[in-house]
């Protein structure tokens, strides 16, 4: 029996890695966070499937289906939404498993941030503006965030900004970063990307919080800020020049195709 973790991606159903919905349809159990997973997932689910929404239900809860299934020698699907490696609160679920010596594996899934990118259009790393993005959050009820990790710290940096579960801050987020960035840095709010009704709110620092005012978003939004989200008159990167030598076009340098390498 093995708990099989899975990123469900941030809505969009066919936004599902392959490896995620092959998964699905294997497993006697899924345990899914039915307020952000969509339901059209679960088709995937083999039928007679025990299907938990775990939106209701405590650590305590959702760590005895676990322990059930484990008994029953039962499979599990656990759905998370976006990618398991940010905010997913997956770590004090892996803590208990290993705890009782129940196996488990982790697929990953799309993340948030890059199905805003996608949405908006834009590349939030471009040469010459930014080459960083940074994943971060405000403090809130479930989670403090660390003392260092400050925006103040991060926005220093010029960097990208994606910010997650922040859409109540939207004033304080204004307020820190006005002074690194300047008024005019554009600003996107992404609500609910790649979701049937997902609504893109575009502005500057200046102008970001009273569109919010005048078309609110309560939850399950993305802030990004930064010169890149909106940048013009940049310099191409070298890597598909011509005078560019590498190993796939007549060079020998140590770069492959692609940003990431």
């Amino acid at each position: 029996m093995t708990v099989h973790f899975i990123g469900a991606g941030p809505g969009a159903p066919d936004l599902l890695t392959l490896r995620g919905r092959d998964i699905l349809a294997r497993c006697p159990v899924c345990l899914y966070a039915g307020s952000i997973v969509p339901a059209a997932m679960l088709e995937h689910c083999p039928p007679g499937a025990r299907l938990v929404d775990t939106a209701p239900m405590s650590l305590d809860e959702i760590e005895r289906e676990y322990v059930a299934a484990h008994a029953a020698g039962q499979d599990v699907a656990r759905l998370h939404s976006g990618d398991l490696s940010i905010y997913s609160a997956l770590a004090e679920q892996l803590r208990r498993l290993e705890a009782r010596g129940i196996p488990y594996t982790l697929t990953p899934g799309v993340p948030a941030f890059a199905a805003a990118a996608a949405t908006l259009g834009r590349e939030l790393t471009v040469p010459g503006v930014a080459q960083s993005v940074v994943l971060t959050r405000v403090s809130g009820r479930a989670s403090a965030v660390p003392a260092g990790e400050t925006l103040e710290a991060f926005g220093a940096t010029g960097a990208t900004l994606a910010i997650h579960l922040a859409i109540h801050a939207i004033a304080r987020i204004v307020e820190t970063l006005t002074p690194l960035y300047g008024p005019d840095c554009p600003v996107a709010v992404v609500v609910r990307a790649s979701w049937p009704d997902e609504r893109i709110l575009r502005g500057t620092l200046a102008t970001i919080a009273a569109r919010l005012a005048e078309a609110p978003a309560e939850r399950t939004a993305l802030v990004l800020v930064g010169p890149a989200m909106d940048a013009e008159g940049f310099r191409e990167s070298a890597l598909y020049s011509p005078d560019y030598r590498r190993r796939f076009r007549g060079g020998g340098g140590p770069q492959a195709e692609g940003g990431e390498t």
